[in-house]
């Protein structure tokens, strides 16, 4: 039999790593080409990937929550053929001469576009039994079709057909003896035999290896070992002289992966590189969310969700027309202020794997109806963890809604790449001065807060303070808009 290696592809543009969700197979599954493997997590959304061939799953090579780099396998395959030399189907892998990816020194190709250089990988040798010969192992470099592989080595055929899977089987290790009947002992002195995910794990933990005999395979240390000795000991009854003592909380300590690590370090970027500032008016919209109610009662929008936030953009990406700093990036290297062909409208939407940015592309060409349409795909998407990488990618300029949350208003800070950031307080019924002069009144009106944060390389605050105005101004008269627009 072959078995092969399939290698963690960049499943985004340019990631490094990625975390492992959730294994859709177990050790044994027979799979085909393109049968979903597991679900991986990146910084910026949720990957289902495929897999390159066809055959039985022989070993997980890494457990769920493991953070992977690019180019490491990850699981391994028996793809029922004799040993030997597999076909390449006339695609090259690194140091095998083939055409597509040259010498050993060259980036080859992954799921969505270029990893970094293959070279030969060599894992630290495993102690074993003096009569036990070294395995040799199994190196597979995989195309960007996912289609073609060829062995660099692989194991004789007296030989251990592949090394342990990294990831413990659930219920925990399997009781009896190990391969070969191999009675389990402990691990000999000086020596602590794991693999680098159990490592993690007891590193996690807090475990120290040494002190953990291993029940695995020849002394070998399991994941099921390392929770046994993270337990706290059970307590002694208490004698008669005895009082209960209260535990101590401790801390819960949170690793930040994903979604939450790609944000933290996007508003670091933000808020130390780009000079802040932010201006803010209270308006009436009473009008406005009046003319919502005649836009959801129209043939022409049903079937569609019509919300506050789709006239704010509507209002907002008329005042960008007017305003196109607000519409700009800041090129260091060239000293240059770009202005923007098209507005790529970022909607900061809340997510159960943290805050996502989609943006909908030429926003500012879009009809209300269109732009509607658009406004439920793209939160509806990001809501599901399926947003793709494309649409994370070259926003302008984003509206950020805190009003869903029952917040009048705030100041947000700016998407890096990006010169401004409108944030939408909640729409609130409160007293409000209309009229003028002798018909001068107090009425219950529908009232939001409107916040605008700028960089001040790019904006100046007249233009800040008067693209703001021109956004309250169509949302207080939205006829206004038919002059401004």
């Amino acid at each position: 039999m072959t078995i092969r290696e399939f290698r963690l592809p960049d499943p985004g543009e340019g990631l490094v790593e990625a975390d492992i969700v959730t294994w859709r197979v177990a050790v044994g599954d027979q799979v085909q080409v393109n049968d979903i493997l597991l679900e991986v997590e990146t910084s910026k959304s949720l990957v289902e990937l495929p897999s390159p061939f066809a055959g039985t799953i022989t070993s997980l090579l890494v457990a769920e929550g493991d953070t992977v780099d690019v180019g490491v396998p990850i699981v391994a395959i028996d793809d029922g053929t004799e040993s030997g030399p597999a076909p390449t189907s006339g695609a090259g892998v690194a140091g095998t001469g083939g055409d597509d990816t040259g010498d050993a020194g060259e980036r080859v190709a992954n799921l969505v576009g270029y990893g970094a250089k293959q070279t030969d990988t060599r894992r630290r040798p495993r102690k074993a039994a003096a009569s036990e010969p070294e395995p040799v192992e199994t190196h597979e470099q995989v195309n960007e079709t996912f289609a073609t592989t060829t062995p660099v080595s692989r194991r004789a055929d007296h030989r251990e057909p592949l090394r342990p899977s990294t990831a413990e089987p659930q219920g925990g290790p399997l009781p009896g003896p190990g391969p070969a009947g191999r009675e389990t002992v402990p691990p000999s002195a000086g020596a602590v035999l794991a693999k680098p995910p159990v490592r993690k794990y007891a590193r996690d933990l807090g475990v120290d290896l040494a002190t953990v005999t291993g029940t695995g395979a020849g002394g070998v240390i399991t994941r099921d070992d390392v929770e046994q000795a993270a337990r706290p000991a059970e307590p002694s009854p208490p004698g008669p002289a005895m009082s209960a003592v209260t535990p101590i909380a401790e801390d819960q300590r949170i690793p930040i992966k994903g979604v939450r690590k790609a944000t933290a370090a996007a508003v670091v970027q933000s808020a130390f590189t780009a000079p802040h500032v932010t201006v803010w008016v209270e308006t009436d919209v009473t009008a406005a969310v009046d003319l919502l109610e005649v836009i959801k009662a129209r043939r022409d929008f049903a079937g569609v969700k019509v919300s506050p936030l789709l006239l704010v953009a509507k209002a907002a990406l008329i005042a960008l027309k007017r305003h196109p700093e607000l519409n700009s990036s800041w090129d260091e290297a060239k000293q240059e202020i770009v202005l923007k062909a098209g507005v790529n409208l970022g909607i900061a939407a809340a997510t159960p794997r943290g805050l996502m940015v989609p943006n909908i592309k030429n926003a500012d060409q879009l009809s209300l109806r269109e732009l509607a349409e658009a406004f439920s795909s793209l939160v509806g998407t990001a809501k599901d963890g399926a947003t793709p990488p494309a649409d994370l990618a070259r926003g302008s300029f984003t509206i950020t809604n805190i009003g869903v949350f029952g917040i009048d208003g705030g100041q947000p800070i700016i998407n890096p790449g990006e010169s401004g950031i409108l944030c939408v307080g909640q729409i609130a019924r409160k007293p409000w001065v209309v009229g003028s002069g002798a018909d001068e009144r107090i009425e219950a009106r529908s009232v939001t807060t409107l916040a605008v944060s700028f960089d001040h390389r790019l904006v100046d605050g007249e233009q800040g303070s008067t693209f703001l105005a021109d956004v309250a101004s169509v949302l207080t008269d939205p006829g206004l808009a038919m002059v401004l627009a």
